[in-house]
């Protein structure tokens, strides 16, 4: 099976990669069910990268429903260490405009339904978890973005990303709740992702994509679904080159991340004495400790 060191995730608007060349479809099958849909693995700026549609090609699946736990082993799998998720994102400051991007630092959980974690079943693990993405990939992210100069699009270095359950987006009076936590922007995807990448030992970091403002500024009832679609398909456009700066980077200098080793103290159960049955389902995670 092809191998790939870099995953990228694509989120509402982003499908595809159009820059991908040699590229072909894998489908994998995982202990966790299957991923989201087949992945797409090819060749961006000379490196093997490989990307999965998040909600599906057709984006059939709501955020509820996502396979996380498919979807980061089906990266295992494949041999990625390095995770860049792209992901729509509604912004809950006045600075942060549409078209712009946002590399978090910070996710706050409003999740409900979602299962994060590999382990239970007979094997605890607790993953250090106050610095949630690898900071040295989102700064490489940054500076890919800052090195493109986009037309409309302001960067942000840092930020926090609230990531609520949905589908339905937020009531003005939550809305306002998280601006009083000072968080950046909101989603319904990325947290999920970025504890099971940390758990399977893969650096990884999200390109946030402003959309539009969250329902507590005074001119959101004057957005319309055209004006969302519009900025979700310009931003498509611009993920796609921000994506292909940043696998040039990675490639050519790809950082140390203390995610690659997460799992070195985080294990608590002695693995002689694990259930061989979750041990099996693991293997992926746990053959270096084993």
């Amino acid at each position: 099976m092809t191998q790939a060191k870099i995953g990228i995730i694509g989120g509402s608007g982003l499908y595809k990669m159009d820059a991908l060349k040699d590229v072909e479809e894998i489908k994998l099958d995982t202990p966790f069910g299957s991923p989201s849909d087949a992945f797409i693995v090819g060749k961006l700026e000379g490196t093997t990268v490989a990307f999965l549609a998040r909600h599906g090609r057709n984006h059939h699946l709501l955020p509820s429903e996502l396979p996380f736990r498919a979807n980061i082993h089906g990266m295992k799998q494949l041999g990625v260490e390095y995770i860049i998720s792209a992901s729509a994102v509604g912004s809950l400051k006045a600075q942060v405009k549409p078209l712009d991007m946002v590399v978090p630092d910070q996710f706050i959980d409003r999740t409900k339904n979602r299962i994060s974690t590999f382990f239970g079943e007979g094997i605890v693990a607790h993953i250090a978890f106050g610095d949630p993405v690898c900071g040295n990939l989102a700064n490489v992210v940054a500076d890919a973005v800052a090195s493109l100069e986009l037309p409309e699009v302001n960067l942000h270095r840092s930020g926090t990303y609230v990531c609520m359950e949905g589908p339905a987006f937020s009531t003005k009076a939550e809305s306002n709740m998280y601006r009083s936590w000072d968080a950046t922007v909101i989603g319904m995807t990325n947290l999920p992702e970025a504890k099971l990448a940390r758990e399977a030992e893969i650096a990884y970091a999200t390109l946030a994509l402003v959309t539009d403002y969250d329902c507590w500024h005074p001119d959101h009832d004057s957005v319309t679904v055209e004006m969302v679609i519009g900025n979700l398909q310009r931003n498509a456009v611009n993920a796609q080159k921000v994506i292909q700066e940043t696998v040039k980077r990675l490639s050519s200098n790809p950082p140390e991340s203390s995610a690659h080793s997460a799992l070195k103290y985080s294990i608590l159960t002695p693995l002689d004495k694990a259930p061989t049955e979750t041990k099996e389902k693991l293997q992926l995670l746990l053959q270096k400790y084993c």
